[in-house]
């Protein structure tokens, strides 16, 4: 691996991904990035765990889906275990899944059938969180080096602040947009029932109580039809 051309190739990728307008769009640079920049890598995506079970995130191929899915029914993979928040490892690598693993033994023989050939996975953190993990997959074996391994860390680590950046940003938009929407539907209440801020505030909250309704639906059903009815 010329080591220069990726370091510059890799600058190019941080200014992009912190230029990407949503978190969709980071998500999806980075997975295409990985396919880009890592020699042997046919595909790649993001593995997110949470109370429900698996979700995958920007694939670039159904075989992406189809492996977490499998981790997710059998409970078990690499993948499943590096996105785990207490998991302490960071990285991890199969180099040749025709070879059993005494770790993933059902996963790695069912993934055959997928077509895998080897694939690696890193977590993405920072210092405030855990975000899930990257993965980069080959349909053949023995696709990846300690050099591969070492470039996709590198990608892993610009993809978690750029995740976590994007992420940060769109939560500040929709609280922007939440408070807005809050306030305006205030605004009529206020308005056609003589309302002082405080009881109008009083009134969403306690029907949003009575109806288990979050604040920021019952605002914008106000702000819809021009009052509670």
């Amino acid at each position: 691996m010329d080591w220069r051309m990726f370091a510059e190739r890799m600058a190019a990728l941080a200014r992009d991904l912190l230029a990407q307008q949503t978190v969709t769009d980071t998500l999806n640079r980075i997975t295409r990035s990985a396919t880009e920049l890592i020699p042997g890598c046919d595909a790649a995506g993001i593995l997110i765990l949470h109370a429900r079970g698996v979700r995958t995130l920007a694939p670039t191929d159904q075989v992406v889906i189809d492996s977490d899915r499998l981790q997710e029914r059998l409970q078990e993979g690499p993948c499943y275990d590096v996105a785990r928040p207490e998991s302490a490892d960071r990285v991890f690598r199969i180099a040749d899944f025709r070879e059993d693993h005494p770790d993933w033994p059902d996963y790695v023989r069912a993934a055959r059938e997928l077509g895998l050939g080897s694939m690696m996975g890193f977590l993405l953190y920072t210092e405030d969180e855990d975000l899930g993990a990257l993965n980069i997959y080959s349909r053949s074996p023995g696709a990846f080096t300690e050099a591969d391994e070492t470039a996709g860390w590198l990608l892993a680590s610009h993809a978690a602040v750029a995740f976590s950046s994007a992420r940060t940003h769109a939560q500040l938009e929709q609280a922007v947009s939440t408070r807005h929407v809050i306030g305006e539907a205030m605004g009529i209440l206020m308005g056609s029932h003589d309302l002082t801020e405080d009881q109008a505030f009083d009134v969403l909250r306690r029907y949003s109580q009575d109806k288990n309704v979050k604040l920021r639906e019952v605002a914008r059903r106000i702000c819809e039809r021009g009052g509670l009815s």
